[in-house]
């Protein structure tokens, strides 16, 4: 089943995740959603520095919203922060450092602003990585799943209450079309069983694991739009850097890092009034998050217990 759910995969992906995908889809895009004026709006983007992720940083910065660019390094991230402000004209775009792998840190933070008087409308949880050997942090947390799963969970679940009190708030969460290989294993959360280690496929799980997340968090708290989506198969630092003998085979084909970032945008300022909140997107549409004949559901018990798992480790480090 493995081998198929590659198989169909792979051809999905030649079709409609490559830069001539997106070119394909873009016809069908309407011209006006992103004729919106959001200069009142307050954004948050986690790993903003380089890619899809500063890619929004830039364009939400042109249309003159407040802008919070959480970054894990702090030169590269005033570097980024000052090539956004300057090339936009806005004053309002601020940095924040915190290493998404570390949850304490990520509780920290949440206590931070939400103590600030900073207000919050949109989070947009792009940070992300992909380790190829298995690391574990002194409290024997898997560095993969910490950035991805745990850390996306801590700052979602803490900034909640801050999202609630704006108008029209909203969760984006920068999944992958990768998570369609994969179904949800609740047994192995820290990828202890995995022999051997297999970073992409660690990857391919966190990212299913989101999918999820924001469709419970999305049940939960009718109040807020949330969203998970796929960029596409872009040309970013991440992928040159963890992927490199993807990149290499597939460079010509590639999204650009804008054409990546586009989903995100429409999703954090377009009218959602007649989309599902706790949907997949692909290119403005919600999509399906299981390949046909695939048998990668998860029951509604595994998802209940990711869930449970996720606060009961959360709440171990608060």
């Amino acid at each position: 089943m493995t081998f198929y759910r590659n198989l169909v995969w792979f051809g999905k992906g030649f079709k409609e995740y490559t830069k001539s995908g997106f070119l394909a889809a873009e016809k069908s895009f309407d011209p006006k959603a992103l004729d919106v004026d959001v200069s009142s709006r307050s954004f948050m983007i986690t790993g903003a520095n380089s890619g899809i992720g500063k890619d929004a940083a830039m364009y939400l910065a042109k249309k003159g919203a407040t802008l919070h660019m959480v970054c894990r390094n702090e030169t590269r991230g005033e570097e980024a922060r000052k090539e956004v402000s300057d090339a936009t004209g806005n004053d309002k775009v601020k940095l924040h450092i915190l290493d998404m792998s570390q949850p304490r840190k990520v509780w920290e933070f949440v206590e931070k602003f939400s103590s600030s008087g900073e207000p919050l409308s949109v989070l947009i949880n792009n940070a992300g990585c992909m380790v190829n050997t298995r690391e574990v942090d002194e409290n024997g947390v898997e560095k993969n799943f910490a950035t991805n799963t745990l850390g996306t969970y801590i700052l979602t679940s803490g900034l909640i209450p801050l999202l609630l009190k704006q108008e029209s708030p909203r969760v984006i969460t920068v999944s992958s079309g990768g998570m369609l290989v994969m179904k949800l294993d609740v047994k192995d959360l820290q990828f202890e069983k995995m022999n051997p280690f297999d970073g992409t496929m660690a990857y391919a799980q966190n990212k299913r694991q989101q999918v999820i997340m924001t469709e419970k968090w999305a049940e939960k708290h009718h109040e807020i739009f949330f969203s998970s989506m796929h960029p596409g198969w872009a040309d970013t630092p991440a992928v040159r850097s963890s992927m490199p003998g993807f990149y290499q085979k597939m460079k010509d084909r590639l999204r650009t890092s804008e054409q990546g970032a586009d989903t995100i945008i429409w999703l954090a300022v377009s009218d959602v009034s007649k989309e599902r909140s706790g949907s997949f997107y692909q290119d403005r549409k919600a999509v399906a998050t299981h390949l046909p004949l695939a048998w990668s559901q998860a029951s509604s018990n595994d998802k209940e217990t990711l869930m449970s798992n996720l606060e009961e480790m959360a709440a171990k480090f608060k």
